[in-house]
């Protein structure tokens, strides 16, 4: 297996130096492209641009089993010192996407190299976009990409755990996260004058107050739950009355219905108080990621995996947080599980830069680890999930 984390870990350094945002992915696609070729595997993009599907194993068998990874990167500018470094100014791989790419890759030639072990139909999986405004996994749950796999695993980084630890969830993770704007129109005039004005930016004030208020007194306490503004743009000057603004943020909650019932809330408020002041105002969801659902007998399977390949002192069991994750989309159309794989060093005693962070970092070890999970889930569950 060492060989094919030396081959993971190549891959990974490649990817990292050259950071790709979205459905833009061609340096990326074009390394995991040449790989498959050089396995002699087939893929396709037909359930989604910049995807790449395609299969391992028997095409009778009753079994599929699809393995899926994520590829794209974020719109950070790297301040770490690694000689892999991204060339990509203002982008790069600070959530692990690169390490997720390249694990299943070693994972996809582990299992073609070892295709006489293989009962079942493996379907890999490379997503584009999990990061951005249109989210890749739902692209490919609506077209169908789901329809022929039985049950499916997806994997994470985690770097408040160290190599060799694995959180195996078999509860529901992550929470809905939804992206809103706001749009308030008003009317210009001088500031001498501004009852011959509207003021949009007294009309998002207002609006923002009502929203916060809505939260922590129409949503119980004891759900988790987020709102955020996250930018605020309006008005070109100091003596104008403002007649435009708009306001970027984000909503998270943990259950269906509190998503909805703040969608729609958000929606009302912004129309009410804007129509009440004399202007006008428009709601627009820009991107919603369903949270995670760990089906029990996946996640139970995952587990069973993990002790035999790591033993139970290193399988972990960590409470359910407030990121968003498309793998959501998944999900929701046949049993599924997400795992996540320790990459903070074994001796490393202090706190790794989180996701998302420019100094963003993980330990190689992390290779070995991710590659057997996804193979030993492959070996341990190709006859078939009991109850499933």
């Amino acid at each position: 297996m060492q060989e094919y984390a030396r081959f993971a870990q190549a891959i990974r350094e490649e990817i990292h130096m050259y950071p790709e945002i979205g459905f833009d992915l061609p340096k990326t696609l074009a390394v995991v492209h040449r790989e498959l070729d050089k396995m002699g595997l087939s893929y396709t993009d037909q359930w989604g641009r910049s995807s790449v599907v395609g299969y391992v194993g028997p095409a009778d068998a009753p079994i599929t089993i699809g393995l899926r990874a994520d590829m794209d990167a974020l719109p950070v500018t790297e301040m770490t010192d690694v000689p892999f470094k991204s060339r990509h100014e203002g982008i790069m791989h600070a959530c692990g996407h690169d390490a997720h790419t390249a694990i299943l890759l070693a994972s996809v030639k582990w299992l073609n190299d070892h295709a006489q072990q293989l009962r079942c139909r493996v379907k890999f999986m490379f997503t584009p976009a999990e990061e951005y405004v249109t989210p890749g996994c739902k692209e490919l749950a609506e077209n169908g990409v789901m329809d022929d796999v039985t049950f499916a695993v997806a994997i994470h980084v985690d770097v408040d755990a160290k190599v060799g630890q694995v959180v195996c969830p078999i509860a529901p993770t992550h929470s809905n996260s939804m992206g809103f704007k706001c749009r308030y129109y008003g009317k210009t005039a001088h500031a001498s004058s501004p009852h011959k004005g509207v003021d949009a930016i007294q009309m998002a004030m207002q609006a923002i107050s009502a929203m916060q208020t809505m939260v922590v007194r129409e949503i119980d306490p004891i759900k988790p739950t987020i709102f955020n503004i996250g930018s605020f743009h309006g008005g070109k000057t100091n003596n104008v009355v403002c007649d435009y603004v708009e306001i970027f943020g984000s909503n998270r909650a943990q259950e269906d219905a509190i998503t909805e019932h703040m969608t729609r809330r958000l929606k009302e408020i912004t129309e009410s108080v804007a129509a009440g002041m004399g202007g006008r105002g428009e709601f627009e969801v820009t991107k919603l990621l369903p949270y995670v659902i760990n089906d029990p007998l996946v996640g139970s399977q995952l587990r069973k995996t993990g002790h035999r390949l790591l033993g139970d002192d290193y399988l972990l069991v960590k409470p359910r947080k407030m990121g968003g994750e498309d793998f959501g989309f998944l999900s929701r159309k046949k049993p599924c599980a997400q795992f996540r794989v320790g990459v903070k060093p074994v001796d490393f005693e202090g706190k790794m830069p989180p996701a998302h962070n420019d100094h963003f970092w993980i330990d190689n070890g992390c290779f070995e680890v991710g590659i057997k999970m996804f193979t030993g889930f492959v070996l341990d569950s190709q006859d078939g999930i009991e109850g499933i």
